[in-house]
């Protein structure tokens, strides 16, 4: 009964045990159960795999352009694997545009959480659309980024290997480029959560012929 039953204490075999007409202690039950290294409880680990595919965490970036002004792109990821579901941009203007304010979800794969920062950017409209999506709206604590560590990470990932080596002209280029990287992150970019495969797996190229020494 313990083996089989992981998340039950003694207190619960006894009673089962006792609902059985055996006559015996509870202390004698928790000296016979079965000894785990673990916590009883499922960790954090696990609590987030199991709810993994129902949540997706959204955030905002700032990107300069050639004209010193500034771009905000938002980018969401699903907390399923470690892909984006892709960049958009819009204008630093402190609002969002309703068009682009539920950060690229599609509405037929709308999560059932989105996890987000308190940035004032996100005004009612905001918050509306993701109503209206069926989406349950959850605000990090202030000052506190490592809470929504997944587009955290994506977002080092597009400094790091795209807006940092280019110089946008404008928001339509930006717009352009973040779509170039977003199907490339998607589909050949390799990621270590995918044991260091791409998510459109591709078989490993093997060279047809080698260079010999007397050549």
């Amino acid at each position: 009964m313990s083996a089989e039953n992981p998340l039950w204490g003694a207190p619960r075999i006894h009673g089962e045990v006792l609902k059985l007409g055996f006559e015996v202690a509870q202390s004698s039950v928790a000296k016979y159960m079965v000894k785990r290294r673990g916590p009883p409880s499922q960790g954090w680990r696990t609590f987030l795999r199991n709810h993994a595919p129902d949540i997706a965490a959204m955030d905002l970036f700032v990107v300069p352009i050639i004209g010193f002004d500034l771009l905000m792109p938002s980018s969401s990821s699903g907390l399923a694997a470690e892909t984006s579901s892709g960049p958009t941009s819009q204008q630093s203007d402190g609002r969002m545009g309703c068009a682009s304010n539920d950060g690229g979800i599609p509405w037929d794969e709308a999560p059932h959480y989105l996890i987000r920062d308190r940035d004032r950017i996100y005004g009612s409209v905001v918050t509306r659309r993701l109503r209206a999506m069926g989406i349950r709206d959850k605000p990090t604590a202030p000052a506190s980024p490592w809470q929504n560590g997944f587009v955290e990470r994506l977002i080092g990932s597009i400094r790091r290997e795209c807006v940092d080596h280019i110089i946008v002209l404008g928001e339509m280029h930006l717009r352009r480029v973040l779509k170039f990287y977003a199907d490339y992150y998607n589909s050949v970019r390799a990621h270590r959560s995918l044991n260091k495969d791409a998510p459109v797996s591709r078989p490993v190229t093997a060279l047809s012929s080698f260079l010999t020494d007397d050549d």
